[in-house]
């Protein structure tokens, strides 16, 4: 198999694993601090390949399709990722360079503003407001982000793929 190939099948595969991570049941007490996979997985992709691979219309997509497998509102997670990778794309080349707890600390600024869309979306749809409880998932997937992007990077290098 091709390099580009496999590199392909790599991406594809990350985005797919993301989304198979979102839908793993969790106790009742737990599902506020459930990671937003989609969404690391995708700013991972963003930082690394840039504009190469990673456009709004992916995002969408990918946001779509999540919000199918997830049950909700469909456009809710398209919409939210499109938002996420159209600045993590826009800041690319500043956050790709900053050192690791910078870098976590832009994610996290990041995923508050997915939260602050999603509670706008919600609001419009007519759901009630929800506990405070609620935003401690950007805390979690923040905290994550170190780890995953280590692990993500890690084994592409050792794949050796773009």
């Amino acid at each position: 198999m091709s390099r580009q190939r496999l590199s392909f099948w790599w991406f594809v595969g990350t985005l797919v694993f993301a989304l198979v991570l979102m839908l793993v049941p969790l106790p009742h007490v737990l599902d506020p601090f459930k990671p937003y996979w989609p969404a690391l997985v995708l700013l991972y992709w963003a930082l690394e390949s840039g504009d190469q691979r990673i456009t709004l219309g992916l995002a969408f997509v990918f946001g779509v399709c999540a919000d199918m497998l997830n049950g909700v509102l469909l456009g809710e997670q398209a919409l939210r990722l499109c938002v996420l990778a159209f600045i993590a794309l826009r800041f690319r080349s500043r956050l790709r360079f900053f050192p690791m707890w910078q870098q976590t600390l832009a994610v996290l600024a990041l995923l508050v503003n997915d939260r602050f869309l999603l509670l706008i979306v919600r609001a419009f749809a007519g759901e009630a407001t929800p506990s405070a409880l609620w935003w401690a998932s950007p805390f979690v997937s923040a905290a994550l982000w170190p780890f995953l992007f280590l692990l993500l990077d890690d084994l592409r290098m050792r794949l050796r793929l773009q």
